[in-house]
């Protein structure tokens, strides 16, 4: 991984962890974070030795409390389109990674830490976790992508509510709103979920899961039939090597030994 300031990063066993580390200022996301996180993930592509990321805030406090308001507070109509495509354009990178990508949140997940948590494949949340989208209080909109996967992965209703009032919810509450795929009650104890759905991850094969997150993805693309990317995408992994590995492994009642391709 390219020397990063904001980011911590270790690879372990097949896995990438990244963690936002400005703990002083609740991880807020600033314009050099963002950068870090771009070079990170095109990075990710094209390594062969990462299967899977975890993504996480430093401290207790906050996985990520939202973007750097003093950056924010600079902000006119011009450049203020261009801040926004960025990060939408940074988050697409992460959720259109063909590597699953788990974010664990602890604290505080505002403003762009839930557009960035919501970017992510899944999120395991530790039992103080809090999700929101306030920019309202500041006389402004989520800019990341936020009012886009908010209302698929919750609902329109809810999600104009969350949004207009400004409110946070719990750990439970955005499980059970689907925003959350499990609570546990340390970060500590979420880490290892993480890990642990990764690990399993790890053993199907590569190529198909990375058809599955563009399948996945299509559904929330209005110009794209999702049922013709499925369709590609099986035929895709039909032609495949781990296709004839994972089916001539059944047979054989054997477990399958999958390269990716």
């Amino acid at each position: 991984m390219a020397e990063t300031l904001n980011i911590l990063s270790e690879e372990k066993e097949g896995l990438l962890y990244l963690t936002v580390n400005r703990e002083s200022k609740l991880n807020a996301l600033n314009f050099a974070t963002l950068e870090e996180i771009r070079n990170i993930f095109n990075e990710v592509v094209d390594n062969k030795e990462i299967k899977g990321v975890i993504i996480t805030g430093s401290g207790e406090k906050a996985f990520i409390a939202g973007a750097d308001i003093s950056e924010i507070a600079e902000l006119n109509e011009l450049n203020a389109r261009k801040f926004a495509e960025n990060g939408q354009d940074v988050f697409g990178l992460i959720e259109n990674c063909h590597k699953p990508v788990i974010a664990v949140v602890n604290g505080f997940a505002l403003g762009g830490g839930c557009e960035l948590a919501m970017a992510c494949h899944m999120r395991v949340a530790a039992a103080n976790a809090k999700f929101g989208q306030p920019e309202v209080n500041l006389g402004i909109i989520p800019g990341y992508g936020g009012t886009q996967r908010l209302t698929y992965l919750i609902g329109r209703g809810k999600a104009n509510e969350l949004m207009m009032t400004g409110d946070m919810i719990g750990a439970e509450e955005a499980k059970n709103l689907g925003l959350v795929n499990h609570v546990l009650a340390t970060k500590d104890e979420a880490m290892n979920k993480a890990e642990e759905i990764l690990k399993k991850i790890m053993t199907k094969a590569p190529l198909a899961i990375g058809m599955i997150v563009d399948c996945v993805n299509s559904v929330f693309i209005p110009e794209e039939n999702g049922y013709q990317t499925e369709a590609n995408s099986f035929a895709r992994c039909v032609k495949s090597g781990d296709y004839k590995e994972g089916t001539s492994a059944f047979l054989e009642k054997r477990k399958p030994i999958f390269k990716g391709e």
